[in-house]
């Protein structure tokens, strides 16, 4: 099981009101198919269903004196994205999902799309570390901005680590 580093965010309670949906951000890392994995678990005890959601953006070009700036395939990049949500999905949930679960890939910064995503959300649940940056964290920059941001709960769920 995993173990939760925040719980619903204070003043944000939903205990006894019916949810029915929950966003989860997918990147593909471990911690966020934790993260899915309890998404899940709780859409199906309160009968919500589960958006999940992985966000894309384009890369930085690169270029000089000797090498021009390299063009990159935006349909390319999101069919990249959309094949990892659904690696992602497919593992965690399987064939047959306990309930619900629609698959969004989305443009833009994990960040940005999650909060904006948790407007129509009771429920937004990340894991607390991503693919990027300081493996060390405990708590990854795109959870803090969900958890900072969100307009609405927020559970940060954490991989057991070895």
């Amino acid at each position: 099981m995993p173990s939760t580093v925040a719980w619903w965010r204070l003043g944000s309670s939903k205990k006894g009101i019916a949810v029915s949906l929950i966003v989860a951000g997918v990147d593909g890392s471990e911690d966020s198919k934790e993260a899915l994995r309890w998404a899940l678990a709780e859409a199906e005890l309160r009968g919500a269903s589960v958006r999940a959601i992985h966000a894309w953006s384009m890369p930085i070009a690169f270029g000089g004196p000797y090498m021009p700036p390299q063009p990159y395939d935006g349909p390319e990049l999101r069919d990249q994205a959309q094949a990892s949500l659904d690696a992602a999905v497919d593992e965690v949930a399987g064939e047959c999902p306990p309930v619900a679960v629609e698959r969004v890939v989305e443009q833009g910064s994990p960040a940005d799309v999650l909060v904006r995503a948790a407007r129509d959300a009771d429920l937004l649940v990340v894991g607390s570390r991503g693919h990027g940056g300081f493996a060390e964290l405990l708590l990854g920059s795109v959870s803090h901005q969900c958890a900072q941001h969100a307009p609405c709960a927020v559970v940060i769920v954490r991989h057991p680590r070895s």
